[in-house]
């Protein structure tokens, strides 16, 4: 059982449990998935300077979704450093030869030490691709009233049209990051 653990799952275990999240929010009273509502029921708890957005009752809007980031912080701790797989992730020869050609050179660990390590954070590079990159994100998710994962799990299933304009919208600003603007910081 424990191997089963360390290893990647394939996609057709991984795919249904993440596609029996939303019927089970549903039985659960409705609840929607997504992870960027919970910096908004962080501010809400410690309002200090009252500002009316955060007025609300953060602990029934927001208990159930603050326990679940807690949990995918917990999560990603154990399959990070207790279930690691200490194999290198597979990466097509020809990503490697072209991530290569950007100057990424290391590829033992789940992303690229060259850009996600605390001393990256001190390059222009890093400080691009870490602290603006992060800050659009955020923007981002609160600009088109939710992240990836609430619009496209629980936006998608609901059927909503503002979430598949959001979810052609990250997909076009990921094909425009991966292909243009990424190319331009790394080189």
């Amino acid at each position: 059982m424990l191997d089963l653990l360390y290893q990647p799952w394939p996609w057709y275990v991984a795919g249904p449990i993440i596609g029996l999240i939303v019927p089970l929010l549903l039985i659960m009273g409705g609840k929607m998935f997504g992870v960027s509502a919970n910096l908004r029921h962080i501010c809400a708890s410690c309002n200090f300077a009252n500002v009316e957005f955060f007025n609300y009752d953060w602990k029934t809007a927001g208990k159930w979704n603050l326990t679940f980031v807690v949990g995918s912080i917990i999560g990603g701790f154990l399959a990070g450093s207790v279930f690691a797989n200490p194999e290198p992730i597979q990466l097509a020869s020809s990503t490697i030869a072209e991530l290569q050609a950007l100057g990424i050179q290391d590829f033992n660990g789940l992303v690229p030490d060259d850009l996600f390590t605390w001393s990256a954070l001190g390059t222009g590079t890093g400080l691009i691709v870490l602290v603006i990159g992060g800050f659009l994100v955020g923007f981002g998710a609160r600009y088109a009233g939710g992240c990836t994962s609430g619009h496209a799990i629980s936006g998608l299933s609901d059927l909503q049209l503002a979430s598949l304009i959001a979810v052609i919208g990250f997909f076009i600003g990921g094909l425009i990051m991966t292909w243009f603007i990424y190319p331009i910081i790394l080189s």
